[in-house]
């Protein structure tokens, strides 16, 4: 049967999706242009540390915000936005450059075509089309993966092995020694620049965190689903840059003193590098047009799923905090939709138009990735501190997130890690001068809309119109003892559920955070180990066994 697009079925998906689309939409929202670009320029510019140390930096924060996401879920069941500030320009940058270099296509076409498709189904299908088209694309994304590392490493006739990969890699060093690198080679996580990648990735994995699009899946998950969404999707998308980078980047690195290389005699410039074009020039080499093909595909499936998961988190926004919020308190169901179909379209255009802006100021994806840290990130501590910590004030939020946002021309490292700490030590200074006492019983205030607290979470909602007369089997208002008692009980229940999540959210997401930063990288960074043929040959069984691992899990767990 049709399901009706009330307001609260297109901006939350009645708080109903479950673990497999929640992983799913984790690993899309986490996808972006920089992800397939980025981590490939790194594993190409530093060697094997550049891919594990991209993934490992940016997977960090998704354990962290499955915490925050649990809190969100305990202390405002009904809400449906979280402010914040978005990014989809870097969207639109990176693929249009992609598709211009691969396919001579212009690139201020493409900012305004990608996002015609996603327009038109973010229109009718609301957050829960995003949530399908997610997985869907990510499940793309992953087989074209899977066919990547089979082909480079198995059937390619230039490389077609680990042995003869690490062959190349060793000549390659010979050629140009990657500066700083234990011997200056590519085999080895003794590199410096490259645990900076990790430090500078760890910010700008943060600034993802402050976009509006994950609380906002966040807000649509089932609270039952939320913590292993999180932990899965997280443990998924490290797949995707230590995989393609691994696979990509070192291949790069590899052939590009062969003929087949696009660039032969010459190496890359800076400026082809900056923009991320490792990944497309590799697989040319290698595969010829359809590994142009496969990049393409992989990189308009990124592409277009994290832009519609911003396009209807930024029109819930305006939906919501603007025009319900100071506008028409009293909006019915059928005139939030109206508004936040009205918000997608001007969404779509804006950023298209900023996007062609940024193309032709100059600015390369690798340099909007890196610098996104600096600009958001002291954001990330008040963020948290909104919903775990009841002192916090709203006056300590605001001047403690301006504070340290700067832009000054600082490495990049000590830019993202000063956004990042600062608020650290300003926040708890702040607020234990002048210290709030919230309660957060005002956050379960919040209401469903009128159309949806009429409902049950598996009923059909009806088309759009009136507000209907509550159904028999959903008990919106209590009226008798053993309603209350009833409600009170499945309240308390939850809470306590939610508390359970949220502790063991602390500990898992602390250990995988050691694990991921310090127990497996840094060992082979304190000893300066240059990789033997043999380790060599586990390394890629490792990176088979991830990229398995991702690609099966997100493909068959939502079923």
């Amino acid at each position: 049967m049709q399901e009706g697009q009330t307001s609260e079925m297109f901006a939350t998906a009645k708080h109903s999706i479950k673990t497999g689309l929640t992983a799913s939409a984790v690993v899309s929202s986490w996808t972006i242009a920089a992800t397939l670009l980025s981590s490939s320029t790194e594993g190409y510019s530093y060697g094997v540390s550049g891919p594990f140390w991209y993934g490992a930096g940016a997977t960090v924060q998704i354990f962290l915000f499955s915490v925050a996401a649990i809190e969100l879920k305990r202390k405002a069941p009904n809400c449906h936005t979280f402010l914040e500030v978005f990014t989809s320009v870097n969207l639109l940058v990176g693929g249009s450059t992609l598709f211009s270099v691969v396919t001579g296509m212009n690139r201020d076409a493409a900012c305004f075509l990608f996002p015609i498709g996603v327009l038109i189904y973010t229109l009718f299908g609301g957050i829960k089309a995003t949530f399908l088209t997610d997985w869907a694309h990510t499940v793309v994304i992953y087989v074209v993966m899977l066919v990547s590392i089979f082909v480079i490493y198995v059937s390619s006739s230039q490389i077609g092995s680990p042995d003869r990969m690490y062959e190349l890699l060793r000549e390659a060093a010979q050629l140009h020694p990657v500066a700083g690198n234990a011997e200056g080679s590519y085999l080895t996580m003794k590199s410096p620049d490259g645990a900076y990648i990790g430090l500078i990735f760890i910010g700008a994995g943060f600034a993802s965190a402050v976009d509006s699009q994950l609380f906002q899946k966040a807000i649509a998950a089932d609270p039952a689903s939320t913590f292993l969404g999180y932990m899965v999707g997280g443990l998924c998308w490290f797949t995707i840059p230590f995989v393609l980078a691994t696979t990509y980047g070192l291949t790069a690195a590899a052939v590009e003193h062969l003929p087949s290389f696009p660039t032969y005699p010459h190496r890359m410039s800076q400026s082809e590098v900056t923009s991320g074009m490792a990944m497309p020039y590799a697989a040319v080499a290698v595969m010829g047009k359809s590994g142009a093909g496969a990049i393409i595909l992989m990189m308009f499936m990124a592409v277009t799923s994290a832009m519609s998961s911003e396009t209807i988190a930024t029109s819930t926004l305006i939906t919501y905090d603007a025009y319900k919020a100071y506008f028409a308190p009293q909006a019915t169901s059928a005139m939030l939709v109206r508004v936040s179909r009205i918000a997608v379209i001007s969404f779509g255009i804006i950023v298209a138009a900023v996007a062609v802006a940024f193309n032709h100021a100059g600015f390369s994806v690798n340099y909007l990735i890196n610098a996104i840290g600096i600009f958001v990130d002291s954001a990330i501590v008040p963020m948290a501190g909104t919903i775990l910590w009841k002192k916090q004030s709203g006056r300590r939020y605001r001047v403690s997130t301006v504070l340290f946002l700067t832009s000054l021309p600082l490495p990049l490292v000590a830019g993202n890690m000063m956004s990042l700490c600062g608020p650290l030590v300003v926040m708890p200074v702040f607020t234990f001068l002048k210290p709030q006492n919230f309660d957060w019983d005002v956050l379960k205030g919040i209401q469903l809309d009128g159309a949806s607290r009429s409902e049950s979470g598996s009923q059909p909602g009806p088309e759009l119109g009136p507000e209907p007369v509550p159904k028999s089997n959903f008990k919106s208002e209590p009226n008798t003892q053993a309603d209350i008692m009833e409600s009170f009980n499945n309240h308390s229940n939850m809470d306590k559920r939610l508390h359970s999540a949220r502790n063991r959210g602390i500990i898992l997401s602390l250990t995988l955070c050691l694990y991921f930063l310090i127990l497996w990288p840094i060992p082979m960074y304190a000893t300066g180990y240059v990789f033997s043929k043999p380790f060599f040959r586990g390394w890629i069984v490792v990176v088979f066994l991830w990229a398995f691992f991702g690609a099966i899990t997100i493909t068959s767990m939502p079923f």
